[in-house]
């Protein structure tokens, strides 16, 4: 599995321009009332499964608590809601010493419950400042991301690094990064890419002011709004940064890249990788439909001059 990158010319390989997005992984909005019960619930439907006899399994205390805290949140009575937070809390807890206390003499068993075991511990002692917190039972890799937008604040999911070439938009590299990285940390792995699918060595990288201290040394790396060693050849090509932000707004509309549906880490990188190669496709598809439209266009033209008509019959 590879990006099309025959068609781009040689030289504009060694110019490529480089960003970041988020990739959100397909997880309902994580609350600490949500998590704590779906956690629950987990448990107990394995603990049914193996025939383990819960003393108690809280099945419709559970999901009325869960509703009294997002009603308490929405109505901004906060004393409450964290009432019914500490129920839910408790409640998980109880149910984690129950299994534990039931299965001491099963190892056998107890090696069943122990990935939803661990996942439930962890919710029980993650504060809200926390780092490397748990937001999906499901998909325990996912992160916070925080991307500092009005409307979206917070995204969950994976980052993805894109490169393109720097005169005509078109994907040379993409790749999900795992555990949030800065932006910066991510430019080396990205060029590395870029150089193992085209066999180029980027000469020249245009990347935003979040690149600051990317540490990369054998590529001419320019950030924007810089002044010291900008040739008006760079200047322009500066100005061409800009260019990567619809190229992932199209990726996140038309190849997915919005919301990943693949499950795991690998599902993360696979989903980031497709994305890149429908953006080219499409792009080849698009130039074929230009030259087409063009042939056709000549074809017209030819056969509306009546000079050339003896000439066709003559043939």
């Amino acid at each position: 599995m590879g990006l099309d990158v025959e068609a781009v010319k040689p030289s504009s390989l060694k110019r490529v321009t480089v960003d970041t997005t988020v990739q959100p992984k397909n997880i309902a909005h994580p609350t600490d009332a949500k998590l704590l019960n779906r956690s629950r619930e987990r448990l107990v439907r394995l603990a049914f499964r193996f025939r383990v006899p819960l003393r108690q399994s809280y099945r419709r205390k559970g999901p009325r608590a869960v509703m009294k805290a997002g009603r308490y949140a929405h109505a901004r009575q906060l004393k409450r809601m964290r009432r019914e937070i500490r129920r839910l809390r408790t409640w998980l807890s109880r149910v984690v010493r129950d299994i534990r206390r039931k299965l001491k003499g099963h190892p056998e068993i107890l090696a069943l419950f122990k990935e939803e075991l661990a996942h439930a511990e962890r919710l029980l002692v993650q504060k809200t400042h926390d780092k490397n917190k748990l937001y999906a039972l499901h998909e325990p890799h996912v992160v916070c991301i925080a991307k500092g937008k009005a409307h979206k604040k917070y995204e969950f999911g994976s980052k993805v690094g894109v490169a393109i070439t720097n005169r005509e938009p078109f994907v040379v590299g993409i790749q999900s990064f795992d555990n949030n990285p800065y932006d910066g940390h991510t430019l080396k792995a990205s060029l590395d890419q870029v150089e193992r699918l085209t066999g180029e060595k980027p000469e020249r990288c245009y990347v935003d002011q979040g690149y600051r201290g990317h540490g990369v040394t054998d590529t001419k790396v320019f950030i924007s709004g810089q002044r010291r060693g900008v040739t008006p050849t760079i200047r322009r090509e500066l100005r061409r940064r800009s260019a990567v932000e619809p190229v992932i707004g199209h990726q996140k509309n038309e190849g997915r890249l919005d919301r990943n549906f693949l499950r795991g880490s690998f599902g993360d990188k696979a989903n980031a990788l497709l994305a890149g190669i429908g953006y080219n496709l499409r792009a080849i598809l698009r130039k074929l439909r230009l030259l087409f439209v063009q042939i056709l266009q000549w074809a017209l033209r030819f056969m509306q001059r009546p000079d050339l008509h003896p000439m066709l019959m003559a043939a």
